[in-house]
């Protein structure tokens, strides 16, 4: 009953879009800080490397993580130090505008959780909340927003072309 009401009801696509108001200042904020800051990913992976996430007992809890960030993330941290500005600053754009919400939304959440899982608490349970809602509420999470007409426009164009495209190869 509660995620019908938050996919359908105009009041939650109210209150959907001041949740994705905020979330989406937060992104576009710490996107173009970086951006126009500088931004240098190595010390933030070189920490999360040798300060890995512990448990009570003092084992490593995301050994996995720390293996992908080590063999993977760091050798790569050019990359990191384009995707992760670019990455926030896009969310946070898609956020605001209600363009393509359900999509910011889930990368968002994947941002986050690539914080959370390298140790960084800050304002990550906020947003990770937040952006679980906006994600779950579907189209109506953008429905005051781009989405309003980008969304219908791509079921009919795009989605519509590839079903004939399907039918006629078959």
């Amino acid at each position: 009953m509660a995620v019908r009401w938050l996919r359908d009801n105009k009041i939650a696509a109210g209150i959907l879009t001041v949740m994705r108001l905020y979330l989406g200042y937060t992104f576009l904020t710490a996107g173009f800080h970086k951006l126009t800051g500088g931004f240098d990913a190595s010390g933030f992976l070189k920490n999360a490397i040798t300060n890995p996430v512990k448990g009570p007992e003092g084992d490593i809890l995301y050994s996995w993580y720390v293996s992908f960030l080590n063999s993977f993330a760091l050798p790569n941290v050019d990359v990191f130090n384009v995707i992760v500005p670019v990455g926030e600053f896009l969310i946070g754009l898609g956020l605001i505008l209600g363009c393509l919400t359900t999509a910011a939304a889930f990368f968002a959440l994947i941002m986050n959780y690539s914080f959370f899982l390298a140790g960084t608490v800050s304002s990550n349970p906020v947003d990770i909340f937040l952006g679980t809602i906006i994600l779950f509420a579907g189209f109506n999470a953008g429905r005051y927003g781009l989405d309003n007409w980008v969304v219908p426009f791509f079921r009919k164009r795009v989605f519509k072309q590839n079903n004939t495209a399907t039918a006629k190869s078959s």
